[in-house]
């Protein structure tokens, strides 16, 4: 019993540093970005030694990777949330859920690490499929209950799927470019809902 004791003490130990390290990655890339951002400082604000850093990533680009993951859930979380359930409509969810997500592009964390260095950090392939991994399924679930509820025709939901996923992509880099980031983020909320709203079946 103390020997199991002892070793989920140790397995908590163990995780929350890993947490303290990604917490501390998140802000640090966040404030100078990834090329500014030394593993001596990531460590030194996570209150844990370099040795225990390396127990748990083999270097900075794999820390890079956990912050840009845990970015990426916490965001796809609260997404998940707006489109999943209330009183409204699955059209409103769905609507609510495409400028929520225009607004999250404003998020100094996500801007950064997700928008602006993940691509140049992880390479456009290793990013584009992570990308894929967490805001992909989230477009397509949400596209798939629009058409269960006949709110949009019966499109091929794999190539629907895709352009609209484009399309939040480029409007998310159009918003993080944006010399008017308000500006930008009402026009692409706009561009995107229009672009829905073609797709609605007309109400008979």
């Amino acid at each position: 019993m103390n020997v199991v004791t002892a070793q989920s003490r140790k397995a908590d130990y163990s995780e929350s540093t890993r947490q303290a390290l990604v917490d501390s990655a998140v802000s640090l890339f966040t404030e100078g970005g990834y090329a500014a951002t030394s593993l001596d400082a990531v460590a030194r604000r996570a209150r844990v030694t370099k040795g225990a850093l390396y127990h748990h990533f083999s270097g900075k680009q794999a820390l890079f990777e956990a912050a840009f993951d845990a970015v990426e859930v916490a965001v796809m979380t609260r997404l998940g949330q707006v489109v999943a359930g209330g009183p409204e409509g699955v059209w409103d969810r769905a609507i609510r859920g495409v400028k929520a997500y225009v607004r999250v592009c404003l998020e100094p964390a996500y801007q950064r690490i997700v928008i602006h260095e993940g691509p140049v950090v992880m390479g456009w392939e290793r990013w584009r499929a992570a990308e894929e991994h967490f805001s992909f399924g989230l477009v397509r679930a949400v596209l798939e209950s629009l058409i269960a509820a006949g709110e949009i025709d019966e499109l091929p939901i794999e190539t629907t799927s895709r352009i609209l996923f484009g399309a939040l992509s480029m409007g998310a880099a159009i918003i993080a470019d944006a010399h008017d980031p308000e500006r930008a983020v009402s026009e692409v909320s706009t561009t995107v809902v229009r672009v829905l709203e073609g797709m609605r079946r007309t109400a008979s």
